[in-house]
């Protein structure tokens, strides 16, 4: 019997931020099933190791998809465009022309991400509640230390695939997506609230 895990035939390496502290940076490794010609599911550990730990969900739509979404759920997604451009988002043990490919079709694609696990301050244990994650958009927001750790583990260079991915054609990204870049953003919080329905044994 073939299970969920089974269709998860994607594996994309890039990085998110918390939507209200991009201080706060993490590395996402995402493993993906294509669900549609515009709609992957993915779920992201904090490496690709045995032992990775499970840190995530993200869900990517094309952007036919995203300019449907109401505004107030446009505020939560963030565009793709720059991470494939830049090189920051790769496929590993993918040959680059297939991945050039693969990255291409990604380029108009948005994500919505929620990280279940906050790895960089709960490093043994998911403590606190999801938060919302965005990417990156312009040169200098990543953190060069976390890019190179990157790169050197999988052999790869980001300078090369940005030069490698120039003939991909820049798109404009839909209005309402990186709603971050006002300076508000949309996050978690708990509050306590009356349970509805509430039956008695």
């Amino acid at each position: 019997m073939k299970r969920p895990v089974d269709a998860m035939s994607e594996y994309l390496n890039g990085f998110h931020f918390y939507a209200d502290d991009m201080g706060r940076q993490i590395e996402a490794n995402r493993f993906c099933t294509h669900l549609t010609d515009e709609f992957h599911q993915c779920v992201i550990y904090d490496s690709d190791r045995m032992d990775a730990k499970l840190i995530g969900i993200e869900y990517i739509v094309s952007e036919q998809i995203f300019k449907t979404l109401p505004d107030d759920e446009k505020r939560l997604w963030h565009s793709h465009n720059y991470e494939v451009k830049s090189g920051e988002l790769i496929a590993p043990g993918v040959p680059e022309m297939a991945g050039h490919a693969f990255t291409e079709g990604l380029v108009t694609t948005y994500g919505k991400t929620w990280h279940t696990w906050h790895i960089d301050k709960f490093p043994n244990f998911p403590s606190s509640i999801p938060q919302l994650m965005m990417g990156f958009v312009k040169v200098g927001q990543l953190g060069q230390t976390l890019l190179a750790d990157r790169d050197r583990r999988f052999d790869v260079s980001t300078a090369d695939l940005k030069k490698d991915r120039g003939d991909i054609p820049w798109p404009k990204v839909a209005a309402g997506a990186n709603a971050w870049q006002s300076g508000k953003t949309m996050q978690l919080t708990l509050q306590e609230v009356p349970v509805r329905n509430l039956r008695s044994e």
